[in-house]
């Protein structure tokens, strides 16, 4: 803690006591960080604030229920539960870059945020932060115990993102040789299934408000809203469809020119 005199009301001088940023966030750091969201702070004007590194009310956040669903109490039982199951934080990379020379703290980094932005497009925070971990290795691909090692969540956890994230089409898993070991991959196509689930959900919309229009009656109110809304998503899944084969075609060629393999 760092005790700062400050002038108060009478020009008295008082006592402000900051809390050092290597030290653990407390309920009323929380308490502002709830405050800052609902103001519509941005991470960097509330990390500002609270004198903390960005990265760590971005993290903080992400794995609490995002920007829209973040609770300053929720949050902080929720560190407390955490505390109790593991001896303390992800260690500090020994190193400062990799194999390629990378800033292994600038990595970190932005994993937090990119983590943080999926959830705050509508992944839940611990799908999103597996998704992250799978996209950031350079393979594409890690065990459970390194998921978990690397997250610090349970095995429980791992298990039901990544059944979510087979669902979707977005990872697959094969068994290690060599460890016997399943291993959680995203290919380098990922992208690409990401838009075919964008697709596939807007003709399930579609193909449903279409029904809804004919059981509620076209010439009703709600039959007519329905009918729109399955005229709409149906244009949307036709134009996805024709945009994506294009760029697609756009990639590969200039994946063949480049040398590249096909991904798919």
């Amino acid at each position: 803690m760092n005790a700062h005199l400050r002038c108060g009301p009478g020009g008295r001088a008082t006592t402000e006591v900051r809390t050092m940023p290597g030290h653990r966030l407390d309920h009323q750091d929380r308490e502002r960080i709830a405050a800052g969201l609902t103001e519509g702070l941005g991470y960097a004007e509330i990390a500002r604030r609270l004198g903390r590194p960005t990265s760590t009310v971005t993290r903080e956040v992400s794995r609490n229920g995002g920007r829209d669903g973040y609770r300053a109490g929720a949050a902080h039982r929720a560190a407390g539960q955490r505390a109790r199951r593991r001896p303390g934080p992800r260690p500090a990379p020994p190193e400062a870059g990799d194999a390629y020379g990378r800033d292994l703290a600038a990595v970190h980094d932005f994993e937090d945020r990119y983590v943080a932005m999926m959830v705050e497009t509508g992944l839940p925070p611990t799908i999103a932060r597996v998704l992250g971990a799978l996209l950031l290795a350079d393979d594409g691909g890690r065990t459970a115990t390194e998921l978990v090692r690397h997250l610090h969540v349970s095995p429980a956890s791992v298990s039901k993102a990544v059944r979510y994230l087979e669902q979707i089409g977005l990872v697959t898993r094969e068994r290690d040789q060599r460890s016997r070991r399943e291993r959680y991959l995203v290919g380098d196509d990922v992208h690409y299934r990401a838009w075919e689930h964008a697709f596939q959900s807007h003709r399930r919309w579609a193909a449903a408000a279409e029904e809804g229009a004919k059981v509620m009656g076209a010439e009703t109110p709600a039959g007519a809203r329905l009918a729109e809304m399955g005229l709409f998503f149906g244009m949307m899944a036709r134009d996805l469809r024709r945009s994506a084969e294009h760029w697609w075609r756009v990639l590969d060629e200039q994946r063949r020119r480049s040398g590249d393999p096909d991904p798919a």
